[in-house]
């Protein structure tokens, strides 16, 4: 469906961020501003998927080059 333009350090590292969020999300249910901690589902899927939406509206991409 969607072109993959997520490099594998960049996965890495929203994936890394998703979990952290939604983790506080979790682990801290009195805090009234935790509901803004769910926006950590947005990088943690273009991170397990491979694509950003955001990257294919500019043109972005930071998968390596491959060359033939």
């Amino acid at each position: 469906m969607f072109k993959n333009n997520v490099g594998s350090l960049d996965r890495a590292l929203r994936i890394i961020v998703g979990v952290g969020l939604l983790f506080f999300f979790f682990y801290m249910p009195e805090a009234p501003w935790r509901y803004w901690l769910l926006i950590g589902i947005v990088p943690l899927f273009t991170g397990l998927f491979g694509t950003c939406p955001l990257y294919s509206v500019f043109g972005f991409s930071s998968c390596p080059v491959k060359r033939t």
